[in-house]
């Protein structure tokens, strides 16, 4: 999604949920959803064959668990 497709999407997303977002809220909700269209960009890119399939469970950790 372009950067300036965000706040557009934003607002019609908001509206068709019937989702007030409070004036102060609104560049922290347009600040995450830029980071997650990059985030989904990313993975959009990555070559998948027929022979990739899903990992079986995701489990997340801590920081302070990583090895």
């Amino acid at each position: 999604m372009k950067p300036a497709d965000i706040g557009a999407y934003v607002d019609a997303t908001a509206q068709l949920l019937q989702l007030p977002i409070a004036p102060e809220h609104r560049p922290g909700v347009l600040r995450y959803f830029g980071l997650a269209s990059e985030m989904a960009a990313l993975v959009n890119g990555l070559p998948l064959t027929v022979a990739d399939e899903p990992a079986p469970a995701f489990v997340p950790i801590a920081p302070d668990e990583l090895p």
